[in-house]
């Protein structure tokens, strides 16, 4: 029968890439449509992986590993997506790490699986000023904004960013997601953001939540 999408997702949670790249190439020659190999095949791999770490299952190895794969398989994938008219649009998200902050792993990753999943991402890279994230909501309308801090010197800026939001009158336009490694679902709550993600699978699914599957969610 030839490779399947459950030995996708397994080479995807072992981090095999040549594994990964021979089963994507082959389900997409099988016929397999490109949207079902990314959504039951490499995304469903790192929501179960990120269920895994939330339990305590998985390390940041491990997922750092596999989100490589997973961003190999993606971009085997992408072009016969976009080939095919497959590719969701309407979906915008603009992504960043706050002021202060040099770190971007996560975001990263983040912002390559929720491309796989039909996001289309801006990402403003990293030591982003709340001026810079409000002007990037102004200017591109995103459905959902995604702010990153790693620091507990630098998650204060989540909130900063989130009163110029206010101060421009953009803050209902725009729903925010907040994450990283000091940040709580507390945390979240207390500066006014719409919600909070431990990690970049959960993200996933949280923004899918937020925004909805067929676009529009505001």
């Amino acid at each position: 029968m030839g490779q399947t999408l459950q030995d996708l997702r397994e080479a995807i949670l072992t981090a095999d890439d040549v594994a990964a790249l021979a089963s994507t190439r082959e389900l997409l020659a099988a016929g397999v449509e490109p949207r079902v190999v990314l959504e039951e095949g490499l995304a469903a791999a790192m929501l179960e992986l990120g269920r895994r770490w939330n339990r305590g299952e998985a390390f940041l190895v491990e997922v750092v590993a596999s989100a490589d794969v997973f961003r190999q398989c993606g971009e085997v994938v992408e072009p016969v997506l976009l080939a095919r008219g497959q590719k969701k649009a309407g979906r915008l998200v603009v992504i960043g790490t706050v002021h202060g902050d040099l770190h971007d792993l996560g975001k990263n990753i983040v912002g390559a699986m929720l491309k796989t999943v039909g996001f289309e991402v801006t990402d403003l890279g990293r030591d982003v000023s709340a001026e810079r994230f409000a002007r990037a909501v102004a200017e591109l309308k995103p459905h959902l904004l995604g702010l990153s801090a790693l620091l507990t010197t630098t998650m204060m800026e989540q909130k900063v960013v989130i009163e110029a939001l206010r101060d421009a009158g953009l803050r209902d336009r725009v729903k925010v997601l907040v994450g990283g490694a000091p940040v709580t679902a507390e945390w979240a709550a207390e500066i006014g953001a719409d919600a909070y993600a431990a990690n970049a699978p959960q993200a996933v699914e949280v923004a899918l939540g937020l925004v909805g599957a067929g676009g529009d969610g505001r």
